[in-house]
Protein backbone atom coordinates (compact mmCIF):
# COMPACT_ATOMS: atom_id res chain seq x y z
CA UNK A 1 0.00 0.00 0.00
CA UNK A 2 1.35 3.31 -0.61
CA UNK A 3 -0.37 6.46 1.11
CA UNK A 4 0.16 10.01 -0.33
CA UNK A 5 -0.95 12.68 1.95
CA UNK A 6 -3.39 11.06 3.63
CA UNK A 7 -4.72 9.06 0.20
CA UNK A 8 -4.42 5.78 -0.81
CA UNK A 9 -2.61 5.59 -4.04
CA UNK A 10 -4.07 3.65 -7.03
CA UNK A 11 -0.36 2.64 -7.53
CA UNK A 12 0.96 -0.51 -4.89
CA UNK A 13 4.26 -1.33 -4.05
CA UNK A 14 4.40 -4.47 -5.95
CA UNK A 15 4.48 -2.60 -8.75
CA UNK A 16 7.76 -0.93 -8.23
CA UNK A 17 11.50 -3.01 -8.04
CA UNK A 18 12.91 -0.63 -4.98
CA UNK A 19 12.11 2.22 -2.36
CA UNK A 20 13.85 4.80 -5.13
CA UNK A 21 11.42 3.67 -8.03
CA UNK A 22 8.38 4.17 -5.89
CA UNK A 23 9.50 7.50 -4.34
CA UNK A 24 10.49 8.97 -8.33
CA UNK A 25 7.02 7.87 -9.89
CA UNK A 26 5.37 9.63 -7.11
CA UNK A 27 7.38 12.67 -7.04
CA UNK A 28 6.58 12.60 -10.78
CA UNK A 29 2.91 12.15 -10.52
CA UNK A 30 0.63 15.20 -10.99
CA UNK A 31 -0.93 15.29 -7.73
CA UNK A 32 2.96 16.45 -6.30
CA UNK A 33 3.04 19.20 -8.68
CA UNK A 34 4.51 22.75 -6.85
CA UNK A 35 4.37 20.15 -3.65
CA UNK A 36 7.95 19.16 -1.59
CA UNK A 37 8.15 15.58 0.33
CA UNK A 38 8.80 16.38 4.25
CA UNK A 39 8.34 13.02 5.16
CA UNK A 40 8.65 9.29 4.49
CA UNK A 41 7.66 6.57 6.33
CA UNK A 42 8.29 2.71 5.24
CA UNK A 43 6.13 0.25 7.05
CA UNK A 44 5.56 2.95 10.10
CA UNK A 45 9.32 4.18 10.59
CA UNK A 46 10.60 7.36 9.40
CA UNK A 47 12.87 6.68 6.54
CA UNK A 48 15.97 9.13 5.35
CA UNK A 49 18.58 7.81 3.61
CA UNK A 50 22.38 7.51 4.74
CA UNK A 51 23.99 7.25 1.82
CA UNK A 52 23.03 8.06 -1.88
CA UNK A 53 20.62 5.88 -3.46
CA UNK A 54 19.98 4.05 -0.33
CA UNK A 55 15.89 3.98 -1.37
CA UNK A 56 17.53 1.76 -4.42
CA UNK A 57 18.87 -1.14 -2.15
CA UNK A 58 15.69 -1.00 -0.25
CA UNK A 59 13.87 -4.31 -2.03
CA UNK A 60 9.80 -3.35 -3.00
CA UNK A 61 9.45 -7.11 -1.63
CA UNK A 62 10.24 -6.30 1.79
CA UNK A 63 7.92 -3.53 2.39
CA UNK A 64 4.52 -3.54 3.10
CA UNK A 65 3.37 -0.38 3.14
CA UNK A 66 5.04 3.18 1.88
CA UNK A 67 3.36 6.50 3.92
CA UNK A 68 4.86 9.89 2.11
CA UNK A 69 3.81 13.00 3.11
CA UNK A 70 4.49 16.86 1.75
CA UNK A 71 3.37 20.52 1.52
CA UNK A 72 3.55 23.60 -1.11
CA UNK A 73 6.56 24.27 -2.56
CA UNK A 74 5.38 27.91 -1.49
CA UNK A 75 4.53 27.22 2.46
CA UNK A 76 8.37 25.35 2.50
CA UNK A 77 9.59 28.63 1.02
CA UNK A 78 7.57 30.69 3.47
CA UNK A 79 9.17 28.24 6.33
CA UNK A 80 12.64 28.49 5.05
CA UNK A 81 12.35 32.11 4.75
CA UNK A 82 11.62 32.55 8.70
CA UNK A 83 14.60 31.25 9.65
CA UNK A 84 16.44 33.48 7.05
CA UNK A 85 16.74 36.28 10.56
CA UNK A 86 17.40 34.10 13.06
CA UNK A 87 20.64 33.01 10.63
CA UNK A 88 21.42 36.46 9.77
CA UNK A 89 21.45 36.51 13.94
CA UNK A 90 23.42 34.10 14.26
CA UNK A 91 26.09 35.14 11.41
CA UNK A 92 26.24 38.70 13.24
CA UNK A 93 26.83 36.79 16.45
CA UNK A 94 29.42 34.88 15.51
CA UNK A 95 31.62 37.42 14.02
CA UNK A 96 31.45 39.68 17.39
CA UNK A 97 32.55 35.90 19.22
CA UNK A 98 35.56 35.38 16.30
CA UNK A 99 36.39 38.78 16.52
CA UNK A 100 37.23 38.62 20.74
CA UNK A 101 38.79 35.15 19.95
CA UNK A 102 41.83 36.62 17.36
CA UNK A 103 42.50 39.90 19.86
CA UNK A 104 42.64 37.57 22.79
CA UNK A 105 45.28 35.45 20.65
CA UNK A 106 43.15 32.43 20.60
CA UNK A 107 43.90 31.66 16.88
CA UNK A 108 43.23 28.48 16.58
CA UNK A 109 39.98 28.49 18.06
CA UNK A 110 39.08 31.46 16.35
CA UNK A 111 40.26 30.25 12.83
CA UNK A 112 37.54 26.97 13.24
CA UNK A 113 34.61 29.39 13.74
CA UNK A 114 35.92 31.70 11.27
CA UNK A 115 35.69 28.82 8.57
CA UNK A 116 32.41 27.60 10.05
CA UNK A 117 31.00 31.44 9.74
CA UNK A 118 31.94 31.89 6.31
CA UNK A 119 30.21 28.20 5.20
CA UNK A 120 27.08 29.44 6.62
CA UNK A 121 27.32 33.02 5.20
CA UNK A 122 27.59 31.06 1.76
CA UNK A 123 25.29 28.62 2.65
CA UNK A 124 22.92 32.42 3.30
CA UNK A 125 23.26 33.70 0.32
CA UNK A 126 22.29 30.89 -2.04
CA UNK A 127 19.31 30.33 0.28
CA UNK A 128 18.41 33.79 -0.26
CA UNK A 129 18.58 33.97 -3.81
CA UNK A 130 16.81 30.54 -4.00
CA UNK A 131 13.98 31.73 -2.33
CA UNK A 132 14.02 35.27 -4.04
CA UNK A 133 14.32 33.61 -7.25
CA UNK A 134 12.33 30.42 -7.35
CA UNK A 135 9.19 32.20 -4.87
CA UNK A 136 9.53 35.87 -4.61
CA UNK A 137 7.10 37.95 -6.96
CA UNK A 138 9.49 40.89 -6.47
CA UNK A 139 13.00 41.19 -5.25
CA UNK A 140 13.41 42.89 -1.83
CA UNK A 141 14.44 46.54 -1.84
CA UNK A 142 18.58 46.80 -1.40
CA UNK A 143 18.68 42.97 -2.10
CA UNK A 144 21.31 43.68 -4.89
CA UNK A 145 23.49 45.77 -3.42
CA UNK A 146 23.63 43.87 -0.03
CA UNK A 147 24.51 40.90 -1.56
CA UNK A 148 27.18 42.35 -3.53
CA UNK A 149 28.39 43.79 -0.59
CA UNK A 150 28.77 40.24 1.47
CA UNK A 151 29.74 38.66 -1.65
CA UNK A 152 32.73 40.92 -1.61
CA UNK A 153 33.27 41.62 2.00
CA UNK A 154 33.27 37.54 1.86
CA UNK A 155 36.34 38.05 -0.47
CA UNK A 156 37.96 40.79 1.15
CA UNK A 157 38.40 38.44 4.36
CA UNK A 158 39.57 35.11 2.41
CA UNK A 159 41.95 37.39 1.40
CA UNK A 160 43.04 38.62 4.60
CA UNK A 161 42.98 35.02 5.70
CA UNK A 162 45.59 34.06 3.60
CA UNK A 163 47.73 36.90 4.78
CA UNK A 164 47.46 35.69 8.29
CA UNK A 165 46.63 39.23 9.13
CA UNK A 166 44.62 38.52 12.42
CA UNK A 167 44.01 42.03 14.29
CA UNK A 168 42.99 43.54 10.67
CA UNK A 169 40.71 39.91 10.27
CA UNK A 170 39.42 41.24 13.54
CA UNK A 171 38.28 44.47 12.93
CA UNK A 172 36.46 43.52 9.15
CA UNK A 173 34.78 40.85 11.49
CA UNK A 174 33.29 43.31 13.98
CA UNK A 175 33.14 46.85 12.01
CA UNK A 176 32.14 45.31 8.73
CA UNK A 177 31.11 42.23 8.48
CA UNK A 178 28.63 42.10 11.47
CA UNK A 179 27.04 45.54 10.25
CA UNK A 180 26.42 44.22 7.36
CA UNK A 181 24.83 40.81 8.52
CA UNK A 182 22.24 43.37 10.58
CA UNK A 183 21.34 45.03 7.54
CA UNK A 184 19.73 41.44 6.27
CA UNK A 185 17.78 41.37 9.21
CA UNK A 186 15.19 43.74 7.43
CA UNK A 187 15.61 42.16 3.59
CA UNK A 188 14.95 38.65 5.43
CA UNK A 189 11.86 39.83 7.40
CA UNK A 190 10.48 41.61 4.03
CA UNK A 191 11.18 38.40 2.33
CA UNK A 192 9.04 36.46 4.58
CA UNK A 193 6.38 38.49 5.16
CA UNK A 194 6.09 38.00 1.42
CA UNK A 195 6.69 34.27 0.72
CA UNK A 196 3.89 33.86 3.63
CA UNK A 197 1.29 36.05 2.30
CA UNK A 198 1.89 34.10 -1.12
CA UNK A 199 1.37 30.93 0.71
CA UNK A 200 -2.30 31.48 1.76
Amino acid sequence: MIVVDGRTSDKSVSDFANLEEILTAIMASDEMKDRVITDVLVDGAAFSEIYPHQAEDMDSASISSVEIRSVPSAQMAASIAAEMEKVARMMAGAAREIARLFREASDSVALELLQDLLDVTRDFLNMIDTLCKEHASRIPDGYQDKTQKLADMLSEMTDVLGNADWILLADMLEYDFQPLCEEWLEICRSLHAELEEAAK
